[in-house]
């Protein structure tokens, strides 16, 4: 199985930077998690990490890397070194050679861009370093700012999976969106 790229220099526009996440990044994710109640429901979880979880990702970071399996990036404003959020490659699927992105932003850095300008760096990183052919984002039908978000990046919009994923103690429709690689050429 093919590993994720490794991100030696990072990605930037500019206007936002993006480097592998690192522990010293728990407090800020844990801060984010604290600051929006529903965080930890968009990202598809049970419940909100606790710094333990997240120390265990960070060792684990690597070997996923390396074997292929996910990906963890953090968002940062150039010269400011803090984590405003973070994209998670995940799903990655090499025989059909295609991943899923999942971003989240601190509350208190929303409205800025970031997040479309992070999936816009990582979605094309990915499609000209990483092996991949087509990177999607998955996302409740009813995240309009996901949604906008993805789109404005660059992704197409491809319709709604009905009853795609169990949250909340039922069934909820996933918009989805994609970006494949003849989309960089024009």
């Amino acid at each position: 199985m093919p590993s994720l790229p490794e991100l030696r220099a990072p990605l930037t526009d500019g206007a936002v930077a993006i480097r592998p996440a690192a522990e010293r990044d728990i407090p800020e994710v844990l801060i984010a998690y604290q600051d929006d109640p529903s965080l930890h429901l968009r990202m598809g979880q049970v419940r909100p990490p606790s710094g333990a979880e997240l120390g265990r990702r960070a060792e684990r970071a690597e070997a996923d890397r390396v074997a292929g399996r996910r990906l963890t990036l953090t968002v940062v404003e150039p010269g400011d070194d803090t984590c405003c959020g973070q994209i998670h490659v995940r799903g990655v699927d090499w025989d059909n050679s295609r991943a899923e992105l999942g971003i989240w932003v601190a509350p208190q850095r929303r409205g800025r861009g970031l997040g479309t300008r992070a999936l816009a760096l990582v979605g094309a990183w990915l499609l000209r370093d990483g092996g991949l052919e087509r990177v999607g984002v998955l996302t409740e039908s009813d995240n309009d700012q996901m949604v906008r978000a993805s789109l404005a990046a660059g992704f197409s919009y491809e319709g709604v999976l009905r009853g795609y994923t169990r949250a909340r103690g039922g069934r909820v429709d996933n918009a989805v969106l994609s970006m494949v690689a003849p989309d960089l050429r024009g």
